[in-house]
């Protein structure tokens, strides 16, 4: 006698859901149809749509557009909201003043659109003061050409003690250690093959002596006496045709400020001269005309 199979009402047997099973894997491992491909391709536009309002729409609208697609998940609105906060905040730091309040105040003073004379300038930097000291005066000057170079000596010296040291074999060897007490390094013709081993320190920091700017000689202390009494080098810098100089301390007075200032743009000539600035350490630039 064969085995008897006994079928409960309302319950389902063990080869119906080994069936379904078979039927959910068959599904899964079915391969992705042309339609199915449009489907997803519709689905990321609607996505991008509504990122794209997000970033650009009021936030009723964009609330709208996201409740009107009933399938986006809610982790996906909560990023897309983190994102538009973060960008808001972005925009607001940019909207920062860099300035202080002071500054602008003082920039409010001066016109920004003329050229002042030397003479003008000079006065009005005597209302732009705002430090408790002495304040440097310095001038910044565009050049038309690249590679101006020279020296001057200013009637009334810059202000500020130069250092002039002369080379030799104590020198170099503090140089080789990585000492430097000097601006303004002056040298023989025979010394500047010792020099060379120290080349790479000195050059990068703009000390190495060199014929144009007129710091080897074979009288070297009559140099000194020159550097010391007011003469400056001037050098456009390497990748930008600007040169910034000292032309004095605010406490030298208008008369000694403007003759330093005269003495200086006459050295480096007006024809390479494409604008000038005239401002001192805690002021605004005031144009100056040439």
């Amino acid at each position: 006698m064969g085995k008897i199979r006994i079928k409960t009402i309302g319950d389902q047997t063990q080869e119906e859901q080994d069936k379904k099973r078979g039927q959910r894997r068959r599904e899964n491992k079915k391969p992705v149809t042309t339609e199915t491909q449009n489907e997803i391709k519709t689905q990321k536009r609607d996505d991008e749509q509504i990122l794209s309002a997000s970033e650009t729409s009021e936030p009723s609208v964009v609330a709208r557009e996201i409740s009107d697609n009933q399938n986006e998940e809610p982790a996906t609105v909560e990023i897309r909201s983190q994102t538009k906060t973060t960008k808001a905040k972005k925009s607001k730091f940019a909207k920062k003043a860099f300035h202080s309040q002071t500054y602008e105040e003082l920039l409010s003073q001066v016109d920004r659109s003329k050229s002042y004379t030397v003479s003008e300038a000079l006065e009005l930097l005597k209302n732009l003061q705002r430090g408790k000291f002495d304040e440097t005066v310095e001038l910044h000057i565009n050049t038309s050409i690249p590679s101006v170079s020279g020296n001057v000596t200013l009637p009334y010296g810059s202000g500020k003690k130069t250092r002039v040291a002369v080379a030799d074999d104590g020198l170099i060897a503090e140089i080789e250690k990585g000492i430097i007490n000097f601006d303004i390094l002056v040298a023989t013709p025979s010394q500047m093959p010792k020099l060379a081993h120290v080349a790479k320190i000195l050059g990068p920091r703009g000390l190495m002596p060199n014929p144009k700017n007129g710091t080897i000689t074979d009288k070297p202390q009559d140099l000194v006496k020159k550097y010391e009494g007011g003469q400056i080098n001037f050098k456009t810098e390497a990748k930008i045709p600007v040169m910034h100089l000292i032309v004095g301390k605010m406490s030298f007075g208008k008369e000694k400020l403007s003759e330093n200032i005269e003495s200086l743009i006459s050295a480096v000539k007006k024809a390479n001269i494409a604008n000038v600035t005239l401002k001192s350490t805690m002021s605004p630039g005031i144009k100056i005309r040439v």
